[in-house]
């Protein structure tokens, strides 16, 4: 069985005993019964928590306050969806000191490396003991990011928005390069960067050597970070595959073929820039920069294609939101109906068009239809998969831009690079 830590069972169990005091003091509080319709004989007001403005307006939130949620009101009468839009970077803070006031709100919008720190905290519902359609509705999203809502043999949330990495590449590097195409291969990133020698072209960048950047490199090689049920790094991060993995990266480093971004030289330039200016070859990145670069450089036109493939085929990472419901709700029925509502179509596709992605395996070919540039990362979703489900995924970033630098810059072996980060992530993991 796993131990919480101190700190939380504390704050779990105040938390637990609070809701106690409330429910005792509220007679039970049974929720209102429904009419044939669907209503509810009394009014309901569900607080849901997000940063679809990031504090601010956006057209996610435009479409999200006018269009969807009124959509759910009415197919809901009696209930009141009220969305409250916070920072992205504030959200996380908010979120921590009301769990600890048990002033949470019915239903988050949580970036998808929260869900297993406030599920170790006790005060996430976990979705799938109390939604009888889990299956049916667990079975309709893609895998990688259903399993970012996984924490200690249960689920805590549904994926909401996704998003993942791929290979982007400047046409022009193709063309100095002599190909008529991105590589498809490692052997084939490998090839391109010795033919862009003497152009003065990079072959890649990227801004450093946590998991996002890394784990696609290690599981398109054949790796993994874990072992399936997450109880040990050492053995598996400095496997075999890994280390020929990233030696490959790093021997294109020490020639030259990759920018000093990717260990953190601020001098560097940013990939958002380095790419469409010529710098580069290839970055990773998501389907959020079209939009970046049709203001900043509105005539590039860059080249997506999948993640490379190596022995473990072409994988890369998933990123994006999940929807959970909190232990706080005194509506949890009409909460987990607006969950449902989230993973229609209706909800889904309504999104697209602001730069969400879908998470529902079924509609890919419709998103594609909305916004045909979108092909490349609804494929990549296929298979995606999720970064570490355990309560210190941030640390986990750091340890490995902390060891893997030194192999970069040549003073210790990629194995024992790897050997030292695994020993630290093992420290991490559930026991």
């Amino acid at each position: 069985m796993k131990r919480l830590p101190r700190s939380a069972l504390a704050l779990a169990a105040t938390v637990t005993a609070m809701l106690a005091v409330t429910a005792c003091s509220s007679g039970g509080d049974s929720p209102p019964a429904a009419d044939q319709d669907g209503s509810t004989s009394e009014n309901i007001t569900l607080t849901f928590w997000g940063s679809y403005g990031n504090g601010g307006h956006s057209a996610q939130q435009d479409v999200l306050n006018n269009e969807l949620i009124p959509a759910f009101e009415a197919e809901h009468p009696g209930v009141t969806v009220e969305y409250v839009d916070i920072p992205y970077d504030d959200l996380l803070q908010k979120l921590t000191t009301s769990s600890a006031a048990d002033e949470l709100p019915d239903i988050v919008r949580a970036d998808l490396g929260w869900v297993p720190r406030f599920a170790d905290l006790g005060v996430l519902v976990p979705l799938s003991d109390v939604m009888p359609d889990w299956d049916e509705l667990a079975d309709a999203v893609f895998p990688g990011v259903l399993a970012t809502n996984y924490y200690d043999g249960k689920y805590y949330g549904l994926p909401l928005n996704t998003n993942t990495r791929v290979l982007i590449t400047n046409p022009a590097a193709l063309e100095a390069a002599g190909r008529d195409a991105p590589p498809s291969t490692f052997d084939e990133f490998v090839a391109m960067g010795e033919a862009l020698e003497g152009t003065g072209i990079t072959l890649f960048a990227d801004g450093g050597l946590g998991a996002w950047n890394v784990m696609p490199w290690i599981w398109s090689g054949g790796g993994d970070i874990t072992d399936a049920e997450l109880t040990t790094s050492s053995g598996v991060l400095d496997s075999d595959a890994n280390v020929a993995t990233i030696e490959m990266l790093v021997d294109l480093y020490r020639a030259e073929k990759i920018s000093s971004g990717i260990i953190g030289n601020e001098g560097a330039v940013s990939t958002s820039e380095g790419l469409p200016g010529g710098n580069y070859a290839t970055i990773l990145d998501g389907p959020w920069m079209t939009s970046i670069w049709s203001e900043q450089f509105p005539g590039f036109e860059p080249v997506f294609s999948p993640v490379p493939a190596g022995p473990g085929g072409s994988v890369s990472v998933v990123g994006g939101e999940d929807i959970v419901l909190t232990t706080a709700s005194e509506h949890q029925e009409a909460a987990l109906d607006f969950i449902r509502f989230t993973q229609t179509e209706k909800f889904q596709m309504a999104l697209v068009p602001t730069g969400q992605l879908t998470v529902i395996k079924a509609l890919g070919d419709k998103q594609i239809e909305i916004a045909p540039e979108l092909e490349v990362f609804t494929r990549q979703l296929e298979t995606a998969k999720n970064r570490l489900a355990i309560t210190q995924g941030a640390e986990v970033d750091a340890i490995l831009n902390a060891e893997l630098t030194p192999a970069f810059e040549g003073k210790v072996s990629v194995r024992e690079a790897l050997q030292n980060a695994a020993a630290r992530i093992d420290e991490l993991l559930p026991r």
